[in-house]
């Protein structure tokens, strides 16, 4: 008789990751594991180090403790452009997108990581699919666009490296209610085609209500974990972040 099916393997593990900015240190010990196929809210109020986290994980910033895990793959050691070519993106705070470049550019050069150059047509389509807005304004200069639909480019120049896991920082911040929302449904799209992501998001009620797991960070440590729905109901954080 064959024995239990063990348990699948995160996709990402973050273990006791300690880090900062010089000598100011941010980060005391976080821990953050991501499931395949699941959407992951981070919430914290300003100054936790839900941004520090994820630098530190891209490894823009070099954690002083602790290990970053991708698919089983330590990445201590691994620099900040060779962690794209394993699937591991971010969409930035702000975008920070090339603005006197069209949308296509822009998408374009999303593609420019191993994983990306390979499926450039594909993903380009797919995109455009998903925000069809983009579509209208391919040829466009992001400038001259909209801050929602500039946030689409960002996104959408994120899923054109081809990620495992796409983690997004602030994604409704500066948004309208409808855009918003309409960028999450986004976000349900793409779990519901097993993309793995990790939300920091400013607009905890909704976040929580598309998420399946979540993390609360206080000054720079994981105070709390678990299902979505069970995290939203605990009342610190219904006093803290939802104003209950």
């Amino acid at each position: 008789m064959a024995g239990p099916t063990p348990a699948a393997r995160p996709v990402l593990e973050v273990r006791d990751l300690t880090s900062g900015y010089g000598e100011g240190q941010i980060l005391w010990g976080t821990t953050l594991t991501l499931e395949h196929g699941r959407l992951t809210t981070l919430v914290g109020s300003n100054g936790a180090g839900k941004t520090t986290l994820l630098r530190t994980i891209m490894g823009l910033l070099k954690p002083w403790a602790g290990s970053v895990t991708f698919e089983g793959v330590d990445l201590g050691t691994l620099p900040p452009h060779g962690r794209p070519d394993l699937g591991l993106i971010m969409v930035p705070e702000g975008r920070q997108l090339f603005t006197d470049m069209t949308v296509l550019e822009n998408l374009e050069l999303g593609a420019v990581n191993r994983r990306g150059r390979s499926a450039v047509a594909g993903n380009l389509e797919r995109v455009m699919d998903l925000f069809p807005r983009l579509k209208e304004r391919r040829h466009q200069r992001t400038a001259t666009l909209s801050g929602g639909e500039q946030q689409m480019v960002a996104v959408a120049r994120g899923l054109m490296a081809e990620p495992k896991v796409l983690m997004l920082d602030e994604l409704s911040l500066g948004l309208s209610p409808m855009l918003t929302i309409n960028l999450f449904e986004t976000l349900q799209r793409l779990r519901g085609e097993g993309l793995t992501m990790l939300l920091v998001e400013q607009n905890v009620r909704l976040a929580l209500a598309i998420s399946d797991d979540a993390y609360v960070l206080s000054e720079g440590r994981t105070v709390l974990a678990g299902r979505a729905a069970e995290v939203e109901r605990n009342e610190e954080v219904q006093r803290a972040y939802l104003g209950l």
